[in-house]
């Protein structure tokens, strides 16, 4: 009787606009941000979220100094910072170095900011720990425009980036525009990143980007049913951890994480019909 008790107070919240919007806020960014997932893997740009938290926070300074949209302004920060790495993608190191690089002066420019200026940075850093609970109407608006376009993205461009992510040095061959598809995915991944943050917290963002990415390589046989997947795990996954956050009374961050984490564990048992070995081809 209890357990049927807090099953009908769980969809009792429902009822709450805040509750809603972060439902809503949620089911968005679980059908485009995976995709972003997808893209990191692909162009083995991982460390990217760790380069976007950064710039974020950096972005986020600069807007509570000239009383910019902190969310807004971290979305700028972020995407343009990342974007210009793109003209590095093609050398032998790869991002990695330069993503690390980023991150540090990021940070530290983000401090200084921050110390000159004389801002709270209480205020700046309340971002990185951010809730979905705490979710605003421009930030479901932000999402929507984001999700949008990273569906547009990759039905416009899904063969092309389907080569890229294959292999860039035949991408090029085939006469794709490397450098510019690559800026455009980069920038569009740094934004997704950046505009998810306060659903989970920046330390929590795989659970709507990198994880459902994750489970679907294991799932999927081309690069098309590798993006339906993602969505699929990130819906259903996100959407369970959002229903158990409630019912647990729990912060819903770490519970999205959990439990999509544990989907994509499952993934990679042999028992699981359709799995497939864990490599990098996934486009045909």
């Amino acid at each position: 009787m209890n357990a049927l008790l807090a099953t009908t107070d769980v969809w009792a919240l429902f009822e709450l606009p805040v509750v809603q919007r972060s439902a809503l806020a949620l089911l968005i960014a679980s059908i485009g941000l995976p995709i972003v997932g997808v893209l990191m893997i692909g162009l083995d740009v991982i460390p990217v979220r760790f380069a976007v938290m950064h710039t974020a926070l950096l972005g986020v300074a600069l807007g509570l100094v000239f009383g910019i949209d902190p969310v807004l302004c971290a979305l700028v920060v972020s995407g343009l910072a990342v974007m210009a790495l793109a003209p590095l993608a093609g050398r032998p190191g790869g991002l990695s170095g330069p993503m690390g690089l980023l991150m540090t002066l990021a940070i530290a420019a983000a401090l200084l900011v921050l110390s000159i200026s004389g801002v709270n940075a209480t205020g700046a850093f309340e971002l990185l720990w951010g809730s979905i609970l705490a979710t605003r109407r421009i930030d479901v608006i932000l999402l929507l425009v984001i999700t949008v376009a990273v569906l547009t993205l990759f039905f416009a461009r899904r063969r092309k980036i389907g080569l890229l992510l294959f292999d860039r040095e035949t991408a090029i061959c085939a006469g794709v525009a490397v450098g510019t598809l690559t800026t455009l995915c980069l920038g569009l991944t740094a934004v997704a990143i950046a505009s998810s943050i306060r659903l989970t917290g920046a330390l929590l963002v795989d659970a709507v980007t990198l994880l459902p990415a994750v489970a679907a390589r294991n799932l999927a046989r081309s690069f098309t049913s590798m993006v339906a997947w993602a969505v699929a795990v990130g819906v259903v996954g996100n959407g369970l951890g959002f229903l158990l956050a409630l019912w647990l009374d729990q912060p819903p961050g770490p519970v999205l994480v959990i439990t999509v984490a544990v989907i994509a564990l499952a993934t990679y048992l042999p028992i699981i019909p359709g799995r497939r070995p864990d490599t990098k081809g996934i486009v045909h």
